[in-house]
């Protein structure tokens, strides 16, 4: 873990990383992927130590309000957010100014912040976003070996519905020949209808892989899937998208199950979600 200071916060579309860099292992992990430019180990942390300060000075000078994203590149509530606590410090900041969130994690620490969340939606919008890619417990701790399993997630989504706290799942990657199942899809839609998500996003059924991420991913692949690199390489060279042979059938049994249970699933349409700032709110300021 280093430290830096940071020159700003907020992307021209309102998206933040506290961090840079991550723990959890994922083997598939496109954030390794050398395009972002990442001069450190990617497992040591770097910290905005003034993201905080930041944040406050660039939400004072907005003329209106709007959501603010992150954790789409940096998981917000990796390890070192424990003792650093400075998650938490930005969303005391996002509520005290009355704007809104959309927070995306693997991990159930975010309910740690169930408080400021609920206020925060109280007076404009939070959304939690949870990744859920592999219905098995077993294989979900080889897959994403340092972060809390599906099912563990899928209770923290539980605790968010009785909170009153929209939801959304991001159902990717989908790994070939890993868990791209009909019974791995089920069972996380299946957990997305108990949690009665808002929406789902799922772009296909599949992986990208570039420089970067190819390499830490066929060293997983290695380790835990002996021979199945080689089958990639056969399957796919170095193309970029990697989809699964199942993924037509795959996405067909998607969308039926969505759209018989009124979950949101244009991945378009989550988006707009996500970053539409409530009208309601809109109205009332204009009379305070």
């Amino acid at each position: 873990m280093h430290f830096v200071e940071a020159k700003g916060i907020l992307s021209s579309k309102n998206g933040m990383n506290i961090y840079r860099g991550c723990l959890h292992g994922c083997i598939y992990c496109d954030s390794r992927s050398r395009c972002y430019g990442f001069t450190h180990d990617f497992e040591d942390i770097e910290v905005k130590e003034n993201a905080v300060y930041l944040l406050e000075k660039a939400l004072r000078s907005k003329r209106k309000k709007c959501m603010i994203g992150t954790g789409s590149m940096c998981d917000p509530y990796i390890p070192v957010d424990e003792k650093l606590g400075l998650t938490r410090r930005c969303l005391e900041v996002i509520d005290q100014y009355e704007f809104g969130v959309a927070i995306q994690t693997k991990s159930t620490r975010i309910l740690r912040d169930m408080d400021l969340l609920s206020s925060i939606n109280r007076k404009a919008k939070a959304v939690v976003q949870m990744t859920m890619t592999t219905f098995d417990e077993e294989l979900c701790k080889i897959v994403e070996p340092n972060v809390s399993t599906t099912k563990e997630r899928f209770e923290a989504l539980l605790q968010f519905k009785e909170a009153g706290i929209p939801t959304v799942v991001w159902l990717t990657p989908i790994l070939p020949f890993i868990n791209d199942t009909e019974d791995n899809i089920r069972g996380i839609l299946d957990y997305c209808i108990r949690a009665d998500v808002k929406g789902i996003i799922c772009f296909d059924m599949g992986v990208t892989l570039r420089e970067g991420d190819r390499e830490y991913f066929y060293q997983a692949l290695d380790k835990h899937f002996p021979g199945l690199k080689n089958k990639y390489i056969r399957t796919y060279g170095n193309a970029y998208e990697v989809p699964s042979p199942n993924a037509k059938a795959l996405m067909k049994l998607f969308q039926e199950i969505c759209d018989e249970n009124g979950i949101m699933r244009d991945p378009m349409d989550c988006f707009a979600y996500l970053n539409e700032f409530p009208e309601k709110y809109e109205q009332i300021s204009l009379f305070d």
